[in-house]
């Protein structure tokens, strides 16, 4: 999530005469916070020993508690909004898209194959949480694009419909990008997009609705604001603006706790409080509450956010299930186990494949025969 996409350490060397921007240390363990709290939806909710929706819950007790870990998504998207356009500021187009390539597409290569690797060793039937599974070898190599879903292909695993949520994003900054970052034309940029997430839903089906994201646009705008705001902190326009995404994300929360199915009742309350609470929370990070927090493990942490979140969901399934199935230890005992596990796998993948592969990504479409795209 983001994606699953700020600034990581062991970042690939930025091209002659581009901007880095600064590290905010706090996003970092917030992303990681985010992560765990998606896995903790995922495992502690909804899915039986034999893969079947609803009746019974790896974890009861705690269920009801870890079914609000689906705000860790929005969350996402609203560090996104943030850190996509300040790492975009001062950047060329071609810049800006090598460096969203480097970020995302090592840690994401490695995800998907080691999902299908699992997924074929240890395949779970019956009920699953998946629409559709790939096929074959064809729509692996699909999803290794990471378009599987606009070519309509079975996704390796669901939870990859967040990054084609941030793929979009990436191109909107893109085209601002090309049309020249000021803070008065994003101001505009976002209070239109706002309008047009409110409006399009009057018009199911509309070709828009794709571009605009009517659901999860306010995070988005959200977060380009807090760092428009980290710049001018007194400009009114600005602050209307958040305050106008505060009000329409607690409507799509309300959409969201609604779309629930989880077999029990799920009170609205908490979940409207707690997205309250993370706008504060990234508003007092972009006025600089957090600037002077320099903990070195919180760099560790942004590392591992990205490729756990890639791996942790369908893997996760497969792993717990079968762990049960094996060695029947309670349920709580095998998903620590389990998150652990693939803690310790997207680790191996931060050091193993995003290290040594983005500064080589970075250099290769860095190179001349990309050099046309975008100035």
């Amino acid at each position: 999530m983001t994606s699953a996409t700020v600034e990581r350490p062991a970042a690939p060397p930025s091209p002659p005469g581009e901007r880095r921007a600064p590290r905010l240390y706090a996003l970092d363990g917030l992303r990681l916070v985010c992560a765990l709290a998606v896995a903790g939806f995922h495992f502690g909710n909804s899915w039986r020993l034999d893969g079947v929706h609803g009746g019974s819950y790896h974890l009861p007790g705690a269920a009801p508690v870890l079914i609000y870990g689906f705000l860790g998504v929005e969350t996402f998207f609203l560090i996104s909004g943030f850190v996509i356009l300040m790492s975009g500021w001062g950047r060329t187009v071609r810049q800006f898209a090598v460096s969203r390539a480097a970020r995302l597409y090592p840690a994401f290569w490695a995800g998907v194959l080691l999902t299908t690797v699992v997924a074929t060793l240890l395949p779970i039937t019956g009920g699953l949480p998946f629409s559709r599974l790939p096929e074959g070898g064809r729509d692996v190599v699909v999803n290794l694009t990471m378009l599987a879903e606009p070519l309509n292909v079975p996704l390796v695993d669901t939870i990859y419909w967040t990054l084609w949520y941030e793929i979009r994003f990436y191109l909107i900054v893109a085209c601002l990008i090309a049309g020249g970052l000021t803070d008065r034309r994003v101001k505009i940029f976002g209070a239109g997009w706002l309008a047009a997430a409110l409006v399009l839903p009057a018009f199911p089906g509309a070709w828009l609705t794709e571009l605009v994201m009517p659901g999860f646009a306010p995070y988005f705008i959200a977060g380009m604001t807090l760092f428009l705001l980290r710049r001018h902190r007194r400009d009114g326009w600005l602050w209307l603006l958040l305050a106008a995404c505060w009000l329409v994300s607690l409507q799509r929360v309300h959409l969201r706790v609604l779309d629930l199915r989880p077999g029990f009742a799920v009170a609205e309350w908490p979940a409207l409080v707690m997205i309250t609470l993370v706008y504060g929370m990234l508003l007092a990070i972009a006025l600089g509450a957090a600037d002077r927090l320099r903990w070195r493990w919180l760099v560790t942490a942004g590392a591992l956010t990205y490729p756990f979140y890639v791996i942790h969901q369908r893997a996760g399934y497969s792993l717990i299930r079968t762990l049960q199935a094996r060695t029947g230890w309670d349920a709580g005992v095998v998903i620590a186990l389990v998150v652990g596990a693939l803690l310790a796998a997207a680790w191996l993948i931060h050091r193993l494949v995003e290290r040594p592969l983005a500064p080589r990504l970075t250099r290769f479409l860095s190179a001349r025969h990309f050099s046309r795209i975008g100035g």
